[in-house]
């Protein structure tokens, strides 16, 4: 067991990393993590991440990243190659990297007297300002050698040579074509930075980014994040996804700011859903016994689990995903540790063995 302090200093308790906390001598459950995109709001997966890591108990065989989602999931699997605990620093070294780039380069932060007014951060002068020039320039006139810090970042953070040859994670990203609409998933063998900006390039920031031939942005417009991959790519039937967009929200949103990040959740999630449909329908002809024996081999019978942050997440604008504060990282990363804890108590019993979410009931 390993123990993740406040102060993120990171020691080993146990020589075991199969034991979790509290745990005795109990086989890893094998599964995979589908990882939503959110801008800094991946923090929160971040957080997710490292609690499953510190707990030990299950062994992530695949992962499905959009955006944020293919970060955590690129930078865990190259920590990954030296064990858990690699992928723990790995995960916060490259966090803290994240912070101070946004220290230097970012436009959306507030200002040391908006701090001590306790101005959120959508009120902040630059904000609003960085959302003026956004909405009447495209990255092609406001960044035409398209400087990108996430780049530098990424690739400090990252040896991609040695991710492809020696990774134990395999990998999924999703990007979207921009020519043809479509998906593509690069996968393990692809891995660069380049597809990890794809992945998360949103189109009025940076420009699309060209790679074999094709230009790409962001995943999430057609997948955040796909499940297929690791439906047809991997031995394990359980699909844990970890939502950074709310699906539902209580209040109507009335402010320009609050309809700008609700349409943003729904169209962030739409993809999602219709996917979890399709997934839906499968379940029910294999438990329905509707398919004939020698049909029933093409068809997995996965096992759907759900880390929701609807209510966790809820206080947070659309603003808040280009934030990159190392305080509000690390609440974020509190939140998502506190929240995998309390899931893993009351669900990991299910892991394995049968959906721990009722598709129809919670997103269909």
């Amino acid at each position: 067991m390993m123990k993740h302090q406040k102060n993120n200093t990171i020691t080993k308790t146990s020589t075991n990393p199969s034991m979790g906390e509290g745990s005795s001598a109990v086989p890893k459950k094998k599964i995979n993590l589908a990882l939503q995109g959110g801008g800094a709001h991946g923090a929160f997966a971040w957080g997710v991440l490292d609690k499953f890591l510190e707990d030990g108990r299950v062994e992530i065989e695949g992962i499905s990243g959009t955006s944020a989602g293919s970060m955590n999931a690129v930078v865990f699997a190259s920590g990954m190659i030296k064990g858990p605990q690699g992928a723990r620093e790995a995960l916060h070294d490259f966090w803290k990297a994240i912070s101070d780039a946004g220290e230097k380069y970012s436009m959306v932060k507030l200002n040391p007297i908006e701090k001590m007014l306790g101005k959120k951060i959508e009120e902040s002068m630059m904000s609003q300002f960085f959302k003026m020039v956004i909405h009447n320039f495209s990255p092609y006139e406001l960044n035409p050698y398209d400087f990108n810090p996430l780049k530098d970042v990424l690739e400090a953070c990252v040896d991609f040579d040695e991710l492809k040859k020696h990774a134990k994670t395999k990998l999924f990203i999703a990007t979207t074509n921009v020519r043809t609409g479509k998906a593509r998933v690069f996968d393990s063998s692809e891995m660069s930075s380049d597809v990890i900006l794809a992945s998360a390039c949103l189109p009025f920031l940076f420009k699309a980014v060209h790679i074999d031939g094709e230009n790409y942005w962001d995943g999430g417009y057609m997948g955040n994040p796909v499940l297929y991959p690791l439906i047809y790519n991997t031995t394990s039937s359980d699909i844990v996804i970890v939502h950074i967009n709310p699906i539902e929200r209580s209040d109507l949103p009335k402010t320009a700011d609050e309809i700008a990040n609700r349409v943003n959740e729904i169209s962030f999630n739409t993809s999602l859903i219709k996917e979890l449909r399709a997934i839906h329908f499968v379940q029910n002809m294999l438990n329905k016994n509707m398919l004939k024996d020698e049909y029933k081999k093409n068809f997995k019978n996965v096992l759907m689990h759900s880390i929701r942050a609807d209510s966790v997440l809820s206080d947070l604008s659309v603003s808040s995903k280009l934030y990159s504060d190392w305080k509000f990282l690390e609440d974020l990363k509190d939140r998502g540790r506190a929240f995998a804890a309390d899931w893993l108590k009351n669900n990991f019993k299910h892991l394995n063995v049968q959906s721990s979410v009722d598709l129809n009931k919670e997103f269909l």
